[in-house]
């Protein structure tokens, strides 16, 4: 029964009772007693088991034979279940007295399956009782183990042969190329791609205007949506992970600053310099994908995962609240205009996150109808983007705020020819430039590797392979070309990567024992139609540039603030620092909680925070072209800790995923 109309259990109930009606199971006469029998039952305790699922269950001897009945509730209602999930999912059980072995078997079976986030997923989108049906027989049949999440180590055996990991991506990827377009024609990927084209356009710009700065216009804003649009496309259409999304990074744009300021206090010409550092680069990123060396990624744990994604994540909120500081400062002392200004800017940057945040959270909500939720909840940045601009734009006569710095017309930053005459440098700079391009090309491997890792991640439930080796020859062949036209160089980006997946992804609420909430991922609809898409519109908007101005800069500081915030969603590492200001008598029974002592806890956790700051120090430090190699470093620091903890407290605290005991809430 899908999509039953109820506003209590018993109400259900009632309804599926009167289907054993109707198809003969139980006699009209009868249905008082069941019903009795049902209710007196539910009064002695709640059969609502928690995952959105509830067993109500009664065994008379006016039933011949062991039935049940599934009801899918068209909106879930609170039935009092011990994780204090809303219960969607109503399995009735019913029998004659002597069918307990078969009552115990179903419960266990409907316990395998609601603890099954695919299968939760299949089941709320089941149109008709046949696909419900299918999706049973899919996880029970033969009892067979529900499919498992991509395990983030798949892929990174060594083959021992030249191209061996690289073809085995390919074949493990190629049959799911067509389902890749097929799964992306839906509405949360429209709703994914509007909000990623801003949210993919933001960095492009800023970044651009950054390098254009730190550059002197050799590079500049044209030049990374350029490729941002063209390399975005290539990805999207032949990588193996198509989740990812590559674009200009915060590291990327330190090392190019630096070469350039090296080229310019040395008094060598940068773009030549620039294209065979690339170029060495690209042969360098090449010849690792060929010979496996993303294999290495396996020694690489959620130590040093975690470390990365907070710092890039922290970029992204230290520019927003940097910029916003810097509007203040501009402003002339005494001058009234310029704090209304800067005032509406800071109003404009918080509504962005409020709304952004607020809407993400909609879905959860019990208010409105679940539809409507749904389609707040997918197009909340959107709408935050929309909402703002809309108020700057009928504001601009009495307050004029600064718009998107996007160029005005198509062409090179400073007017200088697409392509770089990187032929006519002379020998000693096309040979001085290796040992550039070999540190550029291990920074593209780190920041390539780690972000696909972190898509990857168990976490994440994806089911269709990964790809490490494919995906960075096709970046390192990206760098290459445009290198030759005098372009940014792109990998893939952890911020705008992780919000991809997450606008992707079906998530449920889950409530631990303690009543902390927290989101779990049940199904990311893998495709690449988003990312095509994306890309295609930031190409587009080349032939638009007048239009950005439109959208006033402090708009999108609120964008970098929501994605920021947002990609700290799952790391762990953010969790266990805010144990540092909860009671301890008032932690989360998470499985670290519970096997470590709390002195183990807190000593790890700050080792990372140690080196979270080292790395944002190097960062921005005049060794910040070493940036790479302290991230590198970070795996054999993390193997020297096993001479300060315990093997076991390490299994835990750097577990690759959350035990599965921690994702149960039966009671």
């Amino acid at each position: 029964m899908l999509d039953v109309s109820a506003t209590s259990l018993d109400d259900t109930i009632q309804q599926m009772v009167d289907m054993l009606i109707r198809t003969g199971a139980l006699s009209a006469t009868d249905a008082p007693k069941m019903l009795a029998a049902l209710r007196n039952r539910e009064k002695l305790a709640a059969s609502a088991i928690g995952h959105s699922v509830a067993v109500p269950h009664s065994y008379l001897s006016c039933i011949e034979e062991p039935k049940i009945v599934i009801a899918r509730l068209k909106h879930a209602i609170n039935a009092g279940a011990p994780d204090g999930v809303p219960t969607r999912f109503v399995f009735l059980l019913v029998g004659p007295t002597d069918a307990t072995a078969e009552h115990l078997d179903s419960l266990a079976s409907v316990a395998r399956l609601m603890s099954d986030g695919e299968f939760r997923y299949q089941a709320q989108i089941a149109k008709t009782p046949e696909d419900f049906r299918a999706a049973v027989a899919s996880r029970i049949e033969g009892e067979v183990a529900p499919a498992v999440p991509v395990d983030s180590s798949e892929g990174l055996q060594y083959s021992g042969r030249l191209f061996g990991g690289l073809l085995a991506d390919i074949r493990r990827r190629l049959p799911y190329y067509a389902s890749d377009f097929r799964d992306g024609l839906n509405r949360k990927c429209v709703a994914s791609t509007l909000f990623l084209f801003f949210a993919c356009m933001a960095p492009t710009i800023i970044f651009g205007g950054l390098m254009g700065k730190l550059t002197e216009d050799h590079i500049g804003a044209v030049e990374l949506i350029v490729a941002t649009a063209f390399c975005g496309i290539v990805y999207a259409l032949f990588a193996g992970q198509p989740l990812a999304l590559i674009g200009g990074t915060g590291p990327m744009l330190a090392f190019t600053a630096i070469l350039y300021t090296y080229c310019d206090t040395h008094d060598i010409p940068f773009l030549p310099a620039y294209t065979w550092v690339g170029i060495w680069t690209a042969v360098f990123v090449v010849i690792m994908s060929v010979t496996d060396a993303s294999c290495l990624m396996r020694f690489f744990t959620r130590f040093t995962d975690e470390i990365f994604a907070a710092l890039i994540s922290l970029i992204f909120i230290s520019e927003a609240v940097k910029n916003l500081i810097a509007i203040y400062d501009r402003v002339p002392e005494g001058n009234s205009q310029g704090y209304g200004v800067a005032n509406l800017s800071l109003l404009l940057a918080l509504g962005t996150f409020y709304v952004a945040m607020s809407l993400s959270r909609f879905r959860h909500s019990h208010l409105l109808l679940p539809a409507v939720r749904e389609f707040f909840a997918d197009f909340g940045p959107t709408i935050a983007i929309a909402s703002m601009a809309a108020i700057a734009y009928f504001a601009r006569d009495v307050t004029p705020l600064e718009p998107l710095p996007a160029p005005s017309v198509f062409g090179t930053t400073s007017g200088r020819p697409w392509l770089v005459p990187f032929l006519d440098a002379p020998n000693w700079l096309i040979w001085g430039t290796i040992a550039p391009g070999l540190l550029s090309s291990v920074l593209v491997f780190l920041d390539q590797n780690i972000t696909v890792r972190l898509v990857n991640s168990p976490d994440n439930r994806l089911k269709k392979g990964s790809s490490y080796h494919l995906d960075l020859g096709i970046v390192g062949v990206l760098i290459a070309i445009c290198s030759i036209f005098g372009l940014p160089w792109l990998v893939a980006a952890t911020v705008r990567s992780l919000n991809h997946l997450r606008s992707l992804a079906t998530s449920e609420e889950v409530i631990d024992k303690r009543g902390v909430s927290h989101t779990q991922i049940l199904h990311v609809r893998e495709n690449r139609i988003t990312g095509v898409s994306i890309h295609l519109l930031i190409g587009m908007s080349l032939l638009l540039l007048p239009a950005l101005h439109y959208i006033p800069l402090a708009v999108l500081f609120g964008l970098f603030l929501y994605m920021g915030v947002v990609s700290m969603r799952g790391n762990q590492f953010f969790q266990r620092i805010g144990l540092w200001l909860t009671d301890p008598a008032l932690y989360p029974s998470t499985h670290y909680v519970r096997r470590v002592s709390k002195k183990t806890l807190h000593l790890f956790t700050l080792i990372q925070f140690a080196c979270l700051v080292v790395l944002w120090i190097i960062k921005s430090s005049a060794a910040g072209i070493l940036f790479p190699l302290f991230i590198a470093l970070l795996v054999p620091f993390r193997y020297t800790l096993g001479y300060l903890f315990s093997e076991k407290d390490l299994a835990v605290l750097d577990a690759e995923e959350n035990p599965i005991e921690e994702e149960e809430t039966w009671s």
